[in-house]
């Protein structure tokens, strides 16, 4: 163990002083789980299912739902298998119990103290440990490898800026990496980075987000959705920020005036904004509504706000086309593959760093279209079923493009 680990985990162990304290606090502002919050103590509030256990984390809502396709793949390959997800913030929680695979449970991550690791290893006691994307906790993955749990890092992605960062850790890094028995990037840029790192031989599998399956809806509300609905030209802005707020409602102000009964349903990235979008909405003349205070939008609704995690999956499957949020603002994009895997057609913004790859595979395909937002209004006017179905047909091949991977980090099992 290097030095800067040693003196990383010698630090952790002081975090029990605070950690109870601070996460009561967190508790108080909404921010964690009432009846979970322990279980970043390393408490679980599940037990454990009979036979071998992987256990794969990832620290966003994008992130952890990307995985499922991965446990599908597995799944496959070992019928026996079950499967531990965790991750740290409340919202993916959320959005994951009604995503979970079969044989599959949801734990939050404990924080990253010896005391909480202890707990958490002795009590799941996992056959393979799958890290996810960039999220690496230093007193976790030690812990893992001390106990003799081999180490996966899969859809790893490291741009320049993230590079750079990590680089000034290098040697904390180095002793990190070496331990991972396999390490798969999305991209050739990233498997540069990690090498440089220490990472043992990264390989390139593309991203997971691809070959994830379609985000779930409950059938109920589905049906009674489409009923209030009632055939009403509708539109998406998915996970949206401000910047792309201002574009989608200036798009519709121009839509409405050829289609008086056009809805725009946006469901934000932060659900608690939503008063926030409607104020916006109704300062341009527009009636807006909120799903929590009202779940069906009136037939004179103008603007919906589906403010409420887990949304999408009920959306993407409702409208038409949608406009990929973060694509006009610093947060460089959100994963365009969600309405792919559900028949959805896709406009974006110029601005997908984030997604890059995804992005110019789809725009190569004619599966997706970049807007800019003066010509917004005019493509929501154009039929996009066929670039839907480009889409889907892009989602479909990538769902069965995760066996040979699946079979690798089965074999560390082994």
């Amino acid at each position: 163990m290097g030095w800067q680990l040693a003196a990383y985990r010698l630090l952790a162990r002081a975090l029990p002083l605070a950690a109870p304290a601070l996460l009561r606090r967190r508790l108080a502002r909404d921010k964690e789980d009432p009846a979970r919050w322990r279980e970043k103590l390393g408490e679980p509030t599940a037990a454990r299912p009979e036979g071998p256990l992987v256990w794969l984390h990832a620290v966003g809502l994008g992130e952890v739902l990307a995985l499922r396709g991965l446990i599908a793949a597995m799944a496959v390959q070992e019928p026996g298998l079950s499967f531990l997800v965790t991750s740290s913030a409340r919202s993916s929680a959320q959005v994951m119990a009604t995503n979970l695979p079969p044989r599959t449970q949801h734990q939050f991550l404990p924080l990253d103290a010896p005391r909480y690791l202890s707990r958490f290893l002795a009590h799941w006691r996992p056959g393979l440990s799958v890290w996810a994307e960039q999220d690496l906790w230093p007193g976790a993955v030690a812990a893992a490898d001390r106990a003799g749990v081999p180490l996966a890092l899969v859809n790893a992605r490291m741009n320049e800026a993230a590079f750079a960062r990590r680089n000034r850790a290098r040697g904390l890094y180095a002793d990190l990496l070496s331990r991972f028995r396999l390490v798969a990037a999305q991209d050739g840029a990233s498997a540069r980075h990690l090498a440089a790192l220490g990472a043992p031989a990264p390989r390139v599998t593309g991203s997971l987000k691809a070959a994830a399956p379609p985000l779930a809806a409950d059938p109920a509300e589905l049906a009674a959705m489409q009923g209030a609905l009632a055939g009403r030209p509708l539109w998406l802005l998915a996970s949206s920020h401000p910047e792309d707020e201002a574009v989608a409602l200036a798009a519709h102000l121009w839509l409405r005036q050829q289609d008086p009964q056009a809805l725009l349903v946006v469901v934000p990235r932060d659900p608690p904004r939503a008063a926030q979008i409607a104020t916006a909405a109704e300062a341009l003349g527009l009636i807006a509504t909120r799903k929590s205070l009202a779940p069906f939008p009136a037939r004179t609704t103008q603007v919906h706000i589906a403010d409420a995690f887990g949304e999408l999956g009920l959306w993407y499957r409702l409208a038409p086309v949608a406009l990929i949020g973060g694509t006009f603002g610093p947060t460089e994009g959100h994963n365009p593959w969600e309405p792919a895997a559900l028949d959805c057609a896709i406009l974006h913004g110029p601005r997908t760093a984030n997604f890059a790859a995804d992005f110019v595979q789809l725009d190569g395909a004619g599966a997706a279209l970049a807007i800019a937002p003066e010509t917004l209004a005019a493509a929501l006017g154009q039929d996009h079923t066929a670039m839907a179905a480009r889409a889907k047909a892009l989602s479909d091949a990538a769902s069965g493009s995760l066996a040979p991977l699946a079979a690798d980090l089965l074999g560390l099992m082994r």
